[in-house]
């Protein structure tokens, strides 16, 4: 336990600040004291995203100076073997390395309760020790809890912390809980874990994360749309297109097998992290940006996506599964050879969807939605294609050569955002050539360490839901997403694998955009 020693206050000189920095600083608010319990703390989850995040966000002053960290995981640990478990942990996972004296202080807030997660006796020791930390470091009784843990203990631990009254909030503290993905496995799931979470928490105490939405150029699309005059007046049917959003990875399964056989990509993919690029991709502006507001308007984007009829779904849904190939240089097997994995199996490593959003903004404009693994490149982006110039002056430059303006907002790996147009080629005659503007993140501001979870991590102490999931959202995203599973699970593939690593995906996927006159991009 603690030593009873009063709060070690983290002092980090900063060194010259630019007129930015403090502007940023003065900005920013630094959330209550709190500790933050992590079940599942001898998880990957732990070591190599959330530990080297709280690291980040202690290394810019944005966590509270009364706060440590409890460990709840089964293996049996000392608070010193867990500290050290941990300080390897950010020694090899925190990018770039943390100040040693920024490590340390974290370090000296960690604590470990073992146990089991469906014993309640666990959760007396748990009492016990937040009640000596809120004593030894003045946190206040406020907690938030992070589970990250397998799905099927996300009820188990939420209704336990329920029983043993950790979950109540009287006299101004209070306690959140945060859930990983996945939120449930088809709707009804959903339904019957939102029912047990809110049997002990209320709606407002829930925070369900998706790490997506912690990425800058995520967070940026509504700065990007709403604080700019320009591009908003023609984010809608008469000047788009169409609106295509690709999440693609070079990686296999990378041995969860057992995992991903229960899941596919239609669930690990399409109903969380898509879905919530395109709903704000497509949202309406927010009366604010209070949390509610913004996630208002997100919901009804999902509300409003065409239903898919059992026929829909073989014309406007395309499944897929690599088969071997050769990634530079290196045969790589098929994803029915990984370990774990049937090798019979029907299950998906690629979805493509074409979706409409049935509103007076989006009527008529598609939606291409494609996510798969084993392809030749790893990028997330959002292209939105305007349509082509009515008529064209330029007689010498032939129509078809003329390129429709492209903006594109790229997630990931180099976040930032471009804008393709027409200019005119130097010489004597008028010819045109497509030419870009690009907006990189790093250009402008600079490398910030990131492990997708400082902001969502950030909010949640403050208590800012804005960039979580309400349960709503997760119904609306299942609803959409299970009429496709029941035609794909009633009518077994007969191709599988039917597209090779290192490839972009199946054929069918290419004729269901080109049937439109379309194509994907694909980047080299």
């Amino acid at each position: 336990m603690a030593t009873g020693q009063p709060a070690r206050v983290l002092s980090i000189s900063a060194g010259r600040e630019t007129t930015h920095e403090v502007e940023r600083r003065r900005l920013e608010r630094i959330g209550d004291p709190c500790v933050m319990v992590i079940f599942g703390a001898a998880g990957d989850l732990t070591k190599r995203k959330l530990l080297p995040a709280l690291g980040n966000l202690a290394n810019d002053r944005l966590l509270p100076k009364r706060f440590a960290v409890v460990g709840v995981a089964r293996g049996r640990m000392s608070h010193s073997e867990f500290r050290d478990r941990m300080r390897d942990s950010l020694q090899e996972f925190a990018a770039p390395p943390l100040d040693p004296e920024v490590a340390d202080w974290l370090l000296a807030r960690l604590y470990l309760t073992p146990g089991n997660f469906e014993d309640p006796g666990l959760y007396r020791r748990l009492q016990a020790t937040l009640a000596q930390i809120d004593q030894d470091y003045g946190t206040d009784g406020n907690y938030l809890y992070y589970l990250a843990t397998p799905p099927s203990y996300f009820a188990e631990i939420a209704l336990q912390l329920g029983a043993a009254g950790l979950l109540t909030e009287e006299d101004a503290r209070w306690r959140r809980v945060v859930v990983e993905k996945p939120f449930g496995h088809d709707l009804e799931s959903a339904r019957a874990l939102s029912r047990q979470l809110t049997s002990v928490a209320d709606e407002r105490q829930i925070f369900r994360i998706d790490h997506y939405l912690g990425k800058e150029t995520v967070q940026n699309i509504m700065a990007f749309r709403f604080g700019n005059g320009i591009f908003e007046p023609i984010w809608n049917r008469r000047y788009v297109d169409h609106v295509q959003i690709t999440v693609a990875e070079t990686m296999g399964i990378e041995g969860r097998g057992g995992y991903y056989e229960e899941a596919g990509a239609l669930r690990d993919m399409v109903q969380n992290h898509m879905f919530q690029l395109l709903a704000l991709t497509a949202m309406e502006p927010p009366i604010s940006f209070e949390a509610n507001a913004v996630r208002d308007e997100r919901v009804k984007v999902l509300h409003a996506i065409a239903p898919l009829s059992p026929e829909d779904v073989l014309t406007e849904t395309v499944r897929g599964q690599y088969g071997a190939g050769t990634v530079e240089g290196t045969e790589v097997g098929a994803y029915r050879s990984e370990p774990r994995v049937a090798p019979d199996s029907h299950t998906e490593t690629y979805a493509a969807l074409r979706l409409f959003v049935g509103n007076w903004r989006w009527a008529d404009v598609p939606f291409y939605l494609r996510t798969g693994k084993r392809l030749p490149r790893r990028l997330s982006e959002i292209a939105i294609q305007f349509k082509r110039a009515p008529f064209t002056l330029f007689r010498e430059t032939p129509m078809e050569q003329l390129q429709p303006n492209l903006l594109l907002l790229r997630i990931q790996p180099d976040e930032g955002i471009s804008l393709r147009f027409e200019a005119k080629v130097p010489g004597p005659s008028v010819r045109l050539g497509t030419v870009r503007m690009d907006f990189n993140y790093t250009d402008y501001f600079g490398v910030t360490p990131s492990t997708g979870y400082e902001t969502l991590l950030y909010d949640a102490i403050l208590g800012d839901s804005t960039l979580f999931h309400r349960a709503d959202m997760v119904e609306a995203g299942w609803k959409v997403v299970v009429p496709v599973l029941d035609v794909w699970r009633a009518l077994p593939p007969r191709q599988f694998p039917n597209y090779a690593s290192n490839t972009w995906g199946p054929k069918e996927a290419d004729d269901l955009i080109e049937r439109d006159g379309r194509r994907w991009r694909n980047p080299k």
